[in-house]
């Protein structure tokens, strides 16, 4: 089956969505219907904040639009056209409550719904019984939404594993994340940037316990309020944080087996007054794994003769154990006042051993000789980071309630990597055998500041503004001695101390229009970028200083009430990350190593999207993207014949993608969230004197099946492919992956048991031809896992009424949901 797509440029996308989206849909005149208005209180009379407010056709109960109440509990939907409708009022701790069906029409309503929440986990409707479980996958107009908690398939997993099973995320054996087939993710962790890619980033995800977190969110189109950083868009995961009243709390434990054995545990507590809420966590990991990486490479001569040849296995076994802990409080000055302080840290130790067996052949496959190397290797990363908050909500007035919230934060990373490479040559060979001692220690520090300003305006207007300044300094010192001969000294071409600083300045101011026909938001965000490196050995460095404009620009259509157009255009960046620039070697084996690139540039996309929602459910949406001096991942032969895994900058990428999401519900007991991306990527550019191969067209389709099977029992069932993919000068194979989980509601425990990679498919297999040089590889790791686990909750079940503190994703969601 094939599949093209037509080539658009930026511009020709841009004035086909705005000329569709702003075309007259009706030739009469538009009737608008008047805005559905209420309070949301519980049985004592308290004002519910932050209550999901739904409006549901009254028909099939199909969702229309979602607010949030406010602090006094009030809310306002604005249907964009009239109709009979549902409305239903949910939050955590109690059951979801109905009213209707309503008339909404030009005319008010003859007065506001007052919705009264009561505890418990359903309300009955007509005799059908309602609960408010989230789905695991949302769909929004700018981002999808996985409900982490409460997932089965979360359970005994890492933050990692969750997104390898994310729709439309995929993870290479470099460990680099890519969204829709596209590299260059911003992470957010509660808001707060993670300026680390590959390597280190998967190691700190694979050291965070699932059971912290409490959504996902794959961010395709950010607003203005983000980081221009991210041309693929943004991962933002949020952690839990409790609502109770009272003292309450959580405590977890999970025992996985794959090949080898995967422990975590972790406790969770929480106390809230009426001014006060403290909080605090802790979790421990143990997790042993395995890696098989059995690769092929061919030597090419410079008239393109095939020369040497190698057969290699590596088998590197790990062990990871971590420590990951958070305490905060936050406490309301006043009404309108809350200031927050939290403070989290990660200890981490990852000591591996592998073993790399090879085998040499000359141009007609006779064996020249074998080696052996025994791989020791071990990597320490202590984590600390703290926060302050303080949010201020001005008195209200009839257009609304002004919001200010000051944020400041600082964070140090440690990195420690111990190298003990030993290796031995077999005869014919007559190489002498050696020993490479690497000492490698690091320190990474962030701090940051920002200020955002929300204030609704006249005329459905609302205006977003701020600042913020961001500070990153790293220092990195690295040490290698060989060893031949019995005689030991420093090697003066590997060791070398690399410091790097980067200043990032930025103000942005974004307008919303929301009429019921017709949502515009432009935005937009100026950066100024200060960026130093210096090499001690060599006396390398560079300077960099660039102020760049990210505009973007959001049109949203109703068309009816069963079809919605949206259209969003955008310009974003791609900065390099302080280990991409980095240029320390961590060796893989003997031959090979991971190196960074001082000389690569920052890159810089414009990218359009046009999408189509029918019933407010089914979302088509076409996507193209240009980016210039993309950041790929390459390999290349250096002085000494030894294969460098590094980063370069080719000269442009074109993307072009169709996705379908279609959240379906075969049957009241049977939710089904099915997800496709249809892609092709075309790159240009030279490396090493070669060009890319000619783009494929690639796909990734994932169906995620949520169970209710009724008496407190539930069951996911998930799969994704990824079909066979051209990425730059890698070829990657089909892959997927099956897993299921059922659990079981007894009282105040929860057990749950899943299963992951079932049939043990998600094993990559890579081919790369340039130049001089053709790899081929396929990597394995521990990843058809059974985990069982356990999580008890104890103390008040009672929900806090009081006003708690809104994060900054949480203020993103509303958004989304309700267009403003």
């Amino acid at each position: 089956m094939r599949f093209c797509l037509p080539r658009l440029t930026g511009g020709s996308v841009a004035v086909l969505g705005a000329v569709i989206l702003l075309l007259p849909f009706s030739t009469r005149a538009q009737v608008h219907p008047a805005a559905v208005v209420g309070t949301v209180r519980t049985s004592t009379g308290a004002a519910v904040e932050y209550a999901t407010i739904t409006l549901h056709r009254a028909a099939d109960s199909a969702v229309v639009k979602t607010e949030f109440s406010d602090a006094a509990g009030q809310f306002h939907l604005a249907p964009s056209v009239g109709g009979r409708y549902l409305v239903s009022a949910a939050q955590l701790g109690y059951g979801r409550a109905w009213l209707g069906p309503l008339e909404v029409t030009a005319a008010p309503l003859p007065a506001p719904l007052a919705f009264v929440l009561t505890a418990g986990a359903a309300t009955q409707l007509k005799g059908v019984t309602v609960t408010g479980q989230r789905p695991t996958f949302e769909r929004l107009a700018d981002r999808t939404i996985v409900n982490v908690e409460g997932s089965t398939l979360s359970a005994g997993n890492t933050v990692l594993d969750v997104l390898g099973r994310a729709p439309g995320v995929s993870l290479d054996a470099n460990d680099n994340l890519a969204l829709r087939g596209k590299q260059g993710l911003l992470v957010l962790i509660d808001g707060k940037r993670q300026p680390m890619t590959g390597a280190e980033l998967a190691n700190l995800l694979r050291s965070l316990p699932a059971e912290q977190v409490s959504t996902v969110e794959l961010i395709t189109n950010p607003p203005a309020k983000y980081d221009a950083q991210g041309g693929a868009g943004i991962i933002a995961i949020n952690l839990k944080k409790d609502q109770r009243l009272g003292t309450n709390g959580s405590l977890n434990t999970a025992y996985g087996r794959g090949r080898y054995g995967k422990f975590t545990s972790g406790l969770s507590l929480n106390h809230r007054q009426k001014k006060l809420n403290l909080y605090g966590s802790y979790a421990y990991a143990n997790r042993q794994s395995f890696q098989e990486l059995d690769f092929s490479r061919t030597y090419r001569q410079d008239a393109g003769t095939t020369g040497l040849k190698t057969v290699q296995r590596n088998t590197p076994r790990g062990h990871l154990q971590s420590h990951t802990w958070r305490a905060g409080a936050d406490y309301s000055l006043s009404k309108q006042t809350t200031l927050g302080a939290v403070v989290s840290g990660l200890s981490s130790q990852t000591p591996s051993k592998g073993l790399n067996e090879a085998a040499y052949f000359d141009a007609q496959n006779q064996l020249l000789g074998r080696s052996i190397s025994i791989n020791r290797r071990n990597l320490l990363t202590p984590n600390v980071a703290g926060n302050l908050t303080l949010r201020h909500l001005f008195p209200k007035d009839s257009l609304g309630t002004p919001e200010l919230t000051a944020d400041a934060d600082v964070a140090h990373y440690g990195i420690t990597r111990t190298l003990d490479l030993a290796t031995t040559y077999q005869a014919p060979l007559t190489t002498t055998p050696g020993t490479l001692l690497g000492d490698q220690s690091g320190t990474l520090t962030l701090w940051g500041a920002k200020i955002d300003y929300i204030r609704p305006l006249r005329h459905r207007l609302r205006l977003e503004a701020g600042v913020k300044i961001t500070q990153v300094s790293s220092d990195n010192d690295v040490l290698f001695v060989r060893t031949r001969d019995g005689v030991s000294q420093v090697d003066l071409g590997l060791t070398n101390r690399f410091r790097y600083s980067e200043n990032i300045n930025a103000a942005y101011v974004s307008l919303t229009r929301t009429r019921p026909e017709l949502t515009v938001t432009a935005g937009l965000r100026g950066e100024q970028t200060n960026a130093t490196g210096r090499q001690d050995v060599g006396q390398t460095s560079f300077s960099r200083h660039y102020f760049q404009l990210f505009p973007n620009l959001t049109l949203r259509r109703t068309l009816s009430d069963k079809h919605e157009l949206t259209f969003a255009l955008s310009r974003r960046l791609d900065r390099p990350t302080y280990n991409q620039l980095n240029p320390f070697r961590s060796y893989v084996d003997a031959t090979s190593y991971r190196t960074g690139n001082p000389a690569l540039w920052p890159a810089t996309s414009v990218q359009a999207e046009l999408t189509h929602t029918f019933r407010h459910k089914i979302s088509t949406a076409l996507s193209y993207t240009r980016t210039n001096r993309p950041v790929v991942n390459v390999y290349l032969l250096d002085a000494d014949q030894l294969v460098a895994s590094t980063d370069v900058n080719l000269r442009t990428q074109e993307y072009y993608g169709l996705t379908l999401t279609a959240p379906l519900e075969p049957a009241k007991w049977w939710k089904l969230y099915a997800n496709a991306e249809l892609f092709f990527i075309q790159f240009q550019g030279l490396v090493d004197g070669a060009t890319p191969p000619a783009g494929q067209p690639g796909a990734i389709i994932s169906l995620n099946n949520s169970l209710a099977l009724g008496h407190g029992w539930s069951a996911d069932l998930n799969s994704s492919y990824n079909s066979r993919e051209q990425f730059a000068f890698q070829t990657i194979r089909s892959f997927g992956q099956v897993g299921a989980g059922v659990q079981k509601q007894l009282g105040k425990t929860l057990i749950r048991l899943n299963a992951t990679d079932i049939f043990y498919t998600t094993p990559l297999r890579v081919t790369s031809r340039y130049r001089v040089l053709e790899e081929s590889y396929r990597s394995a790791q521990d990843s058809r896992v059974v985990t069982a686990s356990l999580t008890y909750r104890f103390g008040n079940d009672k929900v806090a009424a009081a006003r708690r503190r809104a994060t900054g994703a949480e203020d993103e969601k509303r958004r989304a949901a309700t267009g403003q």
